[in-house]
């Protein structure tokens, strides 16, 4: 499928065509991490522009509305408003760029967040995100905080937020392609943490249930990153075991 170049008001002065990446890059939309799918400065004969967006971020909608925030409208905005600092209500994590914002409620939503999907399904594994879950967190142990996904047995739960913190401390590896070490002993605590909840299971639920571990934060970082798709999930996994 072909993609036509748009233009784009943040970066008016040349137009940005469809790419496709398995490096991970920063897009100058809403300054967060991205992989897979983005729109690229495609230059012009003086060569072409660092600049680069989410495909969420370049053909945003004007509003929108969301399951978990039934009586709010979004609006989409170029910067946060006001001069207090801000922050996502999905993942907590500061907003610096292109934001939804409720004026209603206050609310704001990172354009990724906004769009991840109410269900990872790689077709044996599901995931699906919830506001708030009972359960804590297996990443960091925390019950409430953030969005999460929950696995379909709701035996496996993984705050956005968590999500978002490995990415944010590994960025600057992620966007120079070094895979990002850190990120893989991270992953590893999370299956070793699993495996400790589950000792007294049997040895094929514990893998399994670690399957699904590994599974679920490859998929999550997929969907923070503005790609939430098998392959992206795949690129993402083999970048966090590569050592």
């Amino acid at each position: 499928m072909k993609y036509a170049a748009i233009s784009h008001f943040s970066h008016p002065q040349h137009n940005l065509k469809f790419d496709y990446t398995e490096t991970p890059f920063k897009c100058d939309g809403c300054n967060e991490v991205g992989i897979g799918s983005r729109y690229r400065c495609s230059g012009d004969d003086h060569g072409t522009c660092d600049f680069d967006l989410h495909a969420h971020c370049a053909l945003p909608s004007a509003s929108i509305t969301h399951p978990f925030y039934k009586k709010c409208t979004f609006q989409f905005l170029a910067r946060p408003p006001g001069n207090e600092r801000r922050y996502c209500n999905a993942c907590e994590k500061d907003v610096s760029g292109f934001v939804y914002h409720c004026k209603a409620c206050g609310f704001d939503l990172h354009p990724c967040c906004a769009m991840l999907p109410m269900v990872l399904d790689d077709g044996e594994t599901k995931l699906f995100l919830y506001r708030k879950v009972s359960s804590s967190c297996h990443r960091c142990g925390i019950k409430g905080r953030s969005w999460s996904y929950r696995s379909s047995c709701k035996k496996y739960n993984l705050h956005v937020a968590c999500v978002r913190e490995m990415l944010v401390e590994n960025w600057r590896e992620l966007y120079k392609g070094q895979n990002g070490r850190s990120i893989e002993h991270k992953s590893l605590a999370l299956k070793n943490t699993l495996e400790h909840h589950h000792r007294s299971s049997r040895k094929g639920k514990v893998q399994k249930c670690c399957e699904i571990a590994g599974m679920a934060v490859q998929f999550v970082i997929s969907a923070i990153l503005g790609d939430p798709t098998t392959l992206i999930a795949g690129v993402v996994g083999s970048l966090i075991s590569r050592g």
